[in-house]
């Protein structure tokens, strides 16, 4: 079955899965296959301008692309190994290397990537390429479809319903204004309850207009559009109202993470300033 109106086209977003794939790649999270000649040109060509950032922001585009990385994959081992989740559902994942990774870690895991056709086509052949592995899956994926073979209900329904459950989402949501992103994750909680357990991972970039850099924020919000052919908008103006958006949205529970506060955890890159990116971790 699928939809009579096909939902809005959102190919657009992946132009940044090619950007965000090399550089996890130049930053040894990846390997060949997950990089692009697209994605070699974007580092190119944002080279400089993340220069320019650093030098008077404290912090570039890089920077904030592998603190959310980073801990996104360090909040997913914690749920894998003290919650027991065993499947794992990337949507959008683009080239990101995650679920291969986390796959040769993890015996157990059952992971399925979702994207649009035309990324999770080039996905399928990488990984198959790499590694053919029957329990890490990739699938078509629309999630502005409200029904039909590339929902977000259809994707979870092809999962083991016997399972705890984790969704991610990273690099996406600020692609959405805030109405439209709301409707996804209040799908996002109600296929969740489904499962015995089910927990839900994403980055969001909040409009914190009191922030030191915000000039070079908005600056950096321009060029994401620039290059995606569209709008970047910035989500919330505090961690209380993304706690308090979420919980509205059908989440029965919500933290919310500053990578700052894994700075002396983890080893990743530090911004000179205040952080610009929040990391959600819900539970339905």
């Amino acid at each position: 079955m699928t939809t009579s109106n096909p939902p809005p086209d959102t190919s657009r977003i992946s132009i940044s899965a090619h950007y965000t794939g090399y550089v996890w790649y130049r930053h040894q999270l990846s390997a060949t296959a997950f990089t692009t000649l697209t994605g070699r040109i974007a580092n190119a060509c944002l080279t400089p301008v993340n220069a320019f950032l650093r030098r008077v922001a404290g912090a570039g585009i890089d920077t904030f692309l592998l603190q959310r990385h980073l801990v996104l994959d360090h909040l997913i081992r914690q749920l894998i190994e003290q919650q027991g989740v065993e499947q794992i559902v990337e949507i959008a994942a683009g080239l990101s290397p995650r679920g291969y990774r986390f796959c040769q870690q993890y015996p157990q895991l059952q992971y399925t990537e979702a994207d649009l056709p035309g990324m999770a086509g080039r996905k399928r052949r990488v990984l198959q390429q790499l590694q053919p592995e029957q329990r890490h899956r990739v699938r078509s994926c629309n999630i502005l479809a409200e029904s039909g073979d590339d929902s977000i209900a259809a994707l979870l329904a092809s999962l083991d319903p016997q399972k705890k459950t984790l969704i991610i989402t990273e690099g996406l949501v600020n692609y959405f204004e805030l109405p439209v992103i709301r409707t996804v994750w209040a799908r996002i909680a109600g296929g969740l309850k489904t499962f015995p357990q089910g927990f839900y991972l994403t980055d969001l970039y909040p409009d914190f207009a009191d922030h030191p850099s915000y000039r070079y924020v908005k600056l950096a919000q321009k060029l994401v559009g620039f290059f995606t052919r569209g709008e970047w908008p910035l989500h919330y103006a505090s961690d209380h109202e993304i706690r308090a958006g979420f919980l509205a949205d059908g989440f029965s529970g919500v933290e919310v993470h500053d990578p700052a506060d894994f700075y002396q955890r983890l080893e990743m890159p530090r911004a000179r300033t205040r952080t610009l990116v929040r990391l959600i971790q819900a539970q339905a």
